[in-house]
């Protein structure tokens, strides 16, 4: 979801290269047509602030480690409509991606700082650190580590006031479809948390609108 621009003021993929490695096994809450629920928390200094946000996968390549959707911000202070952006993710796999995300303004610090906000990563961490994880066998596990990169707004301009320079380190739960992450962009404030829930097998709630892609 973008955020509001501060005042406060990439290197190349990074792949596993590890060739044995199985990716994650299909899980049936997170596919294409899938939609998620929930708020990101934009605190700063100065300000509590909690925003709406609608999410649908549009795509899933699993072989590839590839997944795209939209992202609808619902009560953005400073817009008049949901503010809509389209994003393409990386599924850490050890096959495709690593844990490392080896561009966007992060170094190796940077990602261990935030995967270990998630508590289902604290297992998985001295590996990461001796190697990135390429010798993690994650086809079992239980939760899909992953980044949202936002490529562009759908329905304003890039003049809005917002920005989306920043991406998403991302952990989702297979068992209920839950999505926990966090917001790195050096110009924001720090671990924006993302909080979402399936809303596709749910009566209550708000729901998702359509929107089409050009």
């Amino acid at each position: 979801m973008p955020v509001r621009v501060e005042e406060t003021s990439s290197a190349s993929q990074i792949s596993g290269t590890a060739q044995g490695n199985p990716i994650p096994l299909p899980c049936t809450l997170l596919n294409v047509g899938k939609t998620f629920s929930g708020t990101q928390n934009v605190s700063s200094f100065h300000k509590d602030e909690a925003w709406r946000v609608n999410v649908r996968i549009q795509g899933y390549d699993i072989d590839h480690g590839y997944l795209c959707g939209t992202m609808e911000a619902l009560n953005v202070p400073m817009a008049d409509t949901p503010v809509i952006t389209f994003w393409e993710g990386e599924i850490v796999d050890t096959k495709n991606y690593t844990f490392f995300t080896g561009k966007w303004e992060t170094n190796a610090e940077d990602d261990i700082k935030h995967w270990t906000k998630f508590p289902s990563f604290s297992p998985l961490l001295s590996q990461v650190e001796a190697d990135g994880g390429k010798t993690v066998d994650l086809s079992n596990y239980p939760y899909i580590f992953m980044r949202w990169k936002e490529q562009h707004f759908v329905n304003v301009g890039a003049d809005c006031g917002l920005t989306i320079a920043g991406f998403y380190y991302v952990c989702f739960s297979c068992s209920d479809g839950s999505i926990n992450g966090f917001y790195y962009d050096p110009n924001s404030s720090p671990f924006q948390k993302l909080e979402l829930k399936s809303t596709n097998d749910e009566r209550s709630g708000y729901s998702f609108s359509s929107y089409e892609l050009q």
